[in-house]
């Protein structure tokens, strides 16, 4: 009985001192594979470096002069509802609130005023609006396209809280309960009254605060040959991603019972309710929610309202009216218009430019300063056979002291430097 115990100690020492935490033997386990390291010498570094210079200094310019091609115009009518004149007559804005960029002319003379009025959303008349007029002067002809932007200062969308305050299901039109919208992310704007009472459609915090001025078309005033005013047409399709608008679809369920509009959108519907006669917003066609939904990562963007593919801008007088409900003064922000062109490369951004003719001019002043060195105080290059791993010099120097070096641990020492005895 002893002696079968103590073999099968002895068996289970043998078999754990054979357990090894070595590596296969292999050439990738062992790095052993075959690798390649440049040598890096004057003779290769300079014209190198003169490459890359010659190659993105003249892609910067190509890219600033792109940039420069494009006209654009930027106001801002943050105060429009307090700073503008109530009178029939426009005031002068200040210059500093007004951002030209065309090529020749930047002569703007823009002006506001603000009255109040009453505005139509879909079925239902809302009264004692804010409208604020801009009168300005398109100085150069806007070739198009030309797109028609807002921009916002100072609001941040990439709050984590607030980035992640939707619920996908409820956008794709599925006809989740109360307690789905409860339990999902929407929260703190999800329900009232939580699963007892009503869901908000849509909900969340990105849905509740949806920009919400409205910009009417800008008014050519008395264009040449024209009898009267001529309207500048901006379409509000095509303005999303179709990657972007295939995340929302209409509403299946026609049962309005148990959903309410968010609190911000509830002015534009009577009581505050959906009904059938004012029923919840196609989000598959309302790309204005589509392009806000899109939560920008900085606290300064811009973001498309509406564009014109066929008709350029002529140069004179317009008149934009808007719908002034966005109050952005509440958070210390700002809100502009934007009125734009594209190039080949986009719209109007000198950075990428910029940012090729410095890497392109770095990289021929460092040429030059090394080209400079080497012709100066010229380093001599070592024999490349010293940089080998396997070429040590103690290896070499034993094995012709001795004559031929031996094939055991020795010869390995030797090589690697270690001392194996």
């Amino acid at each position: 009985m002893d002696d079968s115990l103590s073999a099968e100690n002895v068996d289970t020492a043998n078999k754990e001192k054979k357990k090894s935490r070595r590596p296969a033997n292999t050439a990738f386990r062992q790095q052993r594979l075959k690798a390649w390291q440049p040598i890096l010498t004057p003779k290769t570094v300079i014209p190198l470096f003169f490459v890359i210079g010659i190659i993105c200094a003249p892609i910067g310019g190509l890219l600033i002069y792109a940039s420069s091609t494009v006209k654009e115009l930027r106001i801002d009518y943050t105060n429009c509802f307090r700073d503008s004149p109530t009178t029939d007559e426009s005031g002068l804005m200040d210059t500093s609130l007004v951002f030209p960029r065309f090529k020749d002319n930047n002569t703007i003379n823009a002006m506001w005023r603000h009255s109040t009025t009453n505005f139509t959303y879909g079925n239902f008349e809302v009264q004692n609006l804010t409208k604020c007029t801009l009168t300005f002067t398109i100085p150069e002809e806007m070739s198009a396209p030309v797109l028609l932007y807002y921009r916002l200062e100072n609001f941040y969308q990439n709050h984590r809280r607030y980035v992640a305050s939707f619920y996908d299901k409820q956008l794709l039109g599925d006809d989740v309960s109360v307690s789905d919208v409860d339990a999902s992310s929407c929260q703190p704007l999800a329900t009232i009254n939580g699963t007892g009472g009503k869901a908000y459609y849509p909900c969340g915090l990105i849905a509740n605060s949806l920009f919400n001025d409205t910009f009417l078309d800008p008014v050519f005033l008395n264009p040449p040959d024209q009898q009267g005013n001529l309207t500048y047409n901006l379409k509000n399709t095509s303005i999303a991603w179709e990657s972007d608008k295939a995340l929302y679809k209409p509403r299946v369920s026609t049962n309005y019972d148990n959903i309410l509009p968010p609190p911000n959108w509830q002015i534009r519907y009577p009581d505050g309710r959906y009904s059938d006669e004012n029923p919840p917003p196609n989000l598959h066609d309302d790309e204005h929610f589509i392009v806000w939904m899109r939560t920008a990562g900085l606290p300064t963007f811009s973001k498309l309202w509406g564009r014109n593919d066929t008709s350029n801008m002529l140069q004179g007088v317009y008149e934009l009216d808007i719908i002034d409900n966005f109050r952005t003064d509440q958070y210390q922000g700002k809100k502009s218009i934007v009125i734009t062109t594209l190039s080949v490369m986009g719209g109007k951004n000198n950075f990428l430019g910029i940012l090729w003719l410095v890497v392109g001019g770095f990289c021929i002043a460092l040429a030059l300063v090394f080209l400079a060195t080497n012709l100066v105080k010229p380093r001599k290059l070592g024999d490349h056979t010293y940089l080998s791993w396997n070429n040590a010099p103690g290896a070499q120097a034993q094995a012709k002291g001795k004559g031929k070096a031996s094939s055991g641990n020795g010869g390995v020492g030797l090589a690697t430097g270690r001392d194996l005895s």
